[in-house]
């Protein structure tokens, strides 16, 4: 650190750095910041590297919490940098680019010292440490302001209020992953936490008014994927013969910290991950799920969930209920849009969750759309690559589909929308199919790949809810679509059959099967029927597939199951469609065209006696989250700031909220 250039491995014994950490005191007027914080070193490049810049880190904040309390240099440093922030609006206005460049310097210090602190002392530790202002060992004023609470109001500010430039750019990204490391405890306890400082600091005080300012800043950053400016490019223009050290070394800063915007993670990520495209939507994203997912306070709830709650369409006039706080406008265009082109990733896909099941006016919004194809394509190839995917994702972008499938609305209309050529499905080639159809056959594939791998009674379960949601609208059903209906109930049937037989048996060993088929024990009847009635009336064809002999008997074993729990009035609709349009066939001939049985089955299916079917009860199922929801979303949003977050590195072995082999 310092005016000359430095490697990670040297930091240690950086005398800049062996100052701020060291017994000497430091005024935070004194010319030493300007030194410190015109530094420059190659930024790491690979996580080996961040490894090895957290390990040098390490042994400086060591150094520094043993001799703190006495010097009270980190407070100085924080000083400093809080003087600075004050400057920074006006700073970016007139392109003083040296002086942005140090202020994130100073923000980048704080970043790296405050990550160790967090994951080597307890909140109550940290928090004297921000509060130490006489140099007698071990003693601190009970009246002195608390720079832990301005910190990060301060960051909130330059968050929310300095405009976005290239030179800011880096200072802004800086300022996001500050308030992730702020929020970073959360990584260190197997529990979750439910109440904290930095919990408190952001739910009310002076951070509370920024509330809803950040979660509309975040949520731009996000619609806007802003690319980094060039590397090297932004920080100083170019001068004559050379230029001088300080412009070189600006240089070199910019070009090494840019680095860092390029960089995978840590433990389970992988060794070559995809280049970010937008560091800054990023960190957003991420920085927002977890203000989303923090608990309630004891005596009031969660203000960054209350304002991703409420907020409202930019073309919405309507006034704000005044018993709703936090709230906002937003371009809900701008956002649906980013939302359909960033669904390959974990965390846009947990967004778009969260929206849909909290947020009444987009839930609305979304399901009014003319396109809803560019929203639902990208989430079908999700399911699609199951395989490829952890299965939080799968998880959620099936949630996703079931509370689309709530609406009558968007069942009808995804029947009405011709796709074609859809390139990513494998199995068959599907020239022309609808959205409708192409939806049904993913969730059948996923359902079939639980049922042979997984075995996951969750997954099962939401997926035969999709497809009941949807069964009564049933429209023009591809012919593929149709068969895979009847193909999958005949089998599922059987497999119902052979857990019938083995629950007489105790040593059947088919628990796992009873799971996966409690839905089928409790409604077999029902989502048998309910199908077969809906795709009579929409596809006749698909009568091929239910009249085939080899399908025949499975459906005739099955229903014999059910008979008992009929009166006798009742035929199970699958025996009685057989064996209706069987015997319109017999009487037919024997050897018949395809067209002429078409032709049968289609004029069948209008004098079919719809008095004699059973009536059953339209089934709906509605999401619902599990109680205590923040015990899978915490874990799960701090897993991906932990693989995704750009430029922050955890020790695994310091990790307690998830295991590294989980997802």
């Amino acid at each position: 650190m310092g005016s000359n250039s430095s490697r990670i491995g040297d930091l240690p014994k950086n005398e800049y750095l062996k100052k701020l950490s060291g017994t000497e005191s430091v005024s935070e007027n004194d010319p030493f910041w300007n030194q410190l914080l015109s530094f420059s070193f190659p930024a790491p490049t690979s996580s080996t590297e961040l490894k090895l810049l957290e390990e040098a880190t390490i042994s400086v904040c060591r150094s520094l919490v043993e001799n703190n309390p006495r010097t009270g240099n980190l407070g100085a440093l924080i000083k400093v940098f809080l003087s600075r922030t004050k400057e920074l609006k006006l700073s970016a206005e007139c392109q003083n680019h040296i002086f942005i460049w140090q202020t994130h310097n100073a923000l980048f210090i704080i970043c790296c010292l405050l990550k160790v602190f967090i994951s080597e002392m307890s909140e109550e530790e940290l928090q004297l440490h921000f509060t130490y202002e006489e140099k007698s060992p071990g003693s601190y004023s009970s009246d002195s302001e608390d720079l832990l609470e301005e910190l990060l109001c301060c960051l909130m500010q330059l968050i929310t209020d300095i405009p976005l430039l290239d030179i800011t750019y880096e200072i802004s990204v800086e300022a996001i992953s500050t308030m992730v490391v702020f929020l970073s405890y959360q990584l260190f306890h197997k529990e979750v936490l439910r109440q904290s400082i930095s919990h408190k600091y952001l739910m009310r005080g002076p951070c509370l008014p920024y509330t809803s300012k950040l979660v509309k800043t975040l949520l731009y950053n996000f619609i806007r994927q802003e690319k980094p400016p060039p590397p090297g490019a932004h920080v100083f223009p170019q001068q004559s013969d050379g230029g001088g050290l300080l412009y070189g070394l600006a240089s070199g800063v910019a070009t090494g910290l840019w680095t860092v915007f390029t960089l995978g993670g840590v433990g389970s990520k992988a060794a070559t991950p995809p280049e970010l495209s937008s560091p800054l939507a990023n960190q957003s994203l991420l920085l927002l799920l977890v203000l989303a997912n923090l608990t309630d306070a004891p005596d009031a709830p969660n203000p960054y969930r209350q304002a991703i709650m409420s907020f409202k369409n930019t073309q919405d006039s309507s006034p704000f209920p005044s018993s709703i706080p936090h709230t906002f406008q937003i371009n809900f265009n701008s956002l649906y849009t980013a939302l359909c082109e960033q669904q390959t990733s974990d965390q846009a896909t947990l967004l778009l969750y969260t929206l849909l099941h909290q947020n009444s006016n987009i839930r609305t919004y979304m399901l009014a759309r003319t396109d809803m194809e560019n929203l639902v394509l990208p989430i079908l190839e999700i399911l699609y690559h199951v395989e490829e995917r952890n299965s939080h994702h799968v998880y959620m972008a099936l949630i996703i589909l079931l509370i689309l499938t709530e609406d009558d609305g968007f069942n009808r209309s995804i029947h009405e929308v011709i796709l074609k050529n859809i390139t990513w499905y494998s199995e068959r080639v599907l020239t022309e199919i609808s959205l409708g159809s192409l939806l049904i056959l993913v969730v059948i594939r996923t359902i079939q790949y639980n049922m042979t791998r997984t075995r996951d009674k969750y997954l099962h379960t939401n997926c035969l809810a999709a497809l009941a949601n949807m069964s009564a609208q049933f429209r023009s059903l591809h012919q593929y679509a149709a068969q895979r209906i009847i193909s999958y109930t005949c089998r599922h049937l059987r497999r119902y059959v052979y857990v019938l037989d083995k629950l007489y048996f105790p040593h059947s060993h088919c628990s796992t099967l009873q799971h996966c088929f409690s839905t089928l024990s409790d409604n077999g009847e029902e989502l048998l029927s309910l199908t077969c009635s809906h795709i009579l009336r929409s596809y006749a064809s698909s009568l091929f597939s239910l009249l085939s002999k080899k399908h025949n008997k499975v459906l005739e074993q099955a229903t014999q199951s059910l008979r008992g729990s009929l009166s006798s009035n009742d035929v199970p609709l699958p025996d009685y469609v057989i064996t209706f349009f069987s015997s319109r066939l017999l009487q037919a001939g024997a050897e018949l065209s395809v067209e002429r049985v078409l032709e049968i089955i289609k004029q069948g299916v209008v004098a079919l006696p719809k008095d004699r079917l059973k009536k059953f009860p339209e089934l709906k199922f509605k999401y619902v989250e599990e109680e205590q929801p923040e015990e899978f979303f915490i874990p799960y949003v701090w897993s991906l700031v932990y693989n995704s977050a750009v430029g922050l590195y955890w020790n695994p072995q310091d990790i307690q909220l998830f295991t590294m082999d989980s997802d």
